[in-house]
């Protein structure tokens, strides 16, 4: 039985300012769950100085990979909130 794959793009807040977004991308990419990878990264201005990263995440299409991800980020040093900006199917575009 072949699984879907989902494509998850997920907005992560850092705790303030002066949060290197370069190091944090990279500590998350180090500690992604068995079966999730990124796709794209890029730092999304909110205001005043302050960037947001905008993660892609692939993942099957399986029970608890969604929770393992968000547990996993919300846990992350330097993470302040996350946000679930969009999840779809990989064949789609986002």
């Amino acid at each position: 039985m072949i699984m879907s794959r989902l494509i998850v793009r997920i907005k992560v807040l850092p705790e303030d300012v002066t949060t290197d977004l370069d190091k944090l991308s990279a500590e998350i990419n180090k500690s992604l769950p068995d079966g999730i990878t990124i796709k794209a990264v890029r730092k999304d201005p909110i205001a005043f100085g302050l960037n947001a990263l905008l993660i892609d995440f692939a993942m099957e299409d399986k029970e608890g990979q969604m929770d393992k991800l968000e547990d996993g980020l919300k846990n992350k040093e330097g993470v302040s909130e996350i946000q679930i900006v969009n999840l779809s199917r990989e064949s789609a575009k986002l």
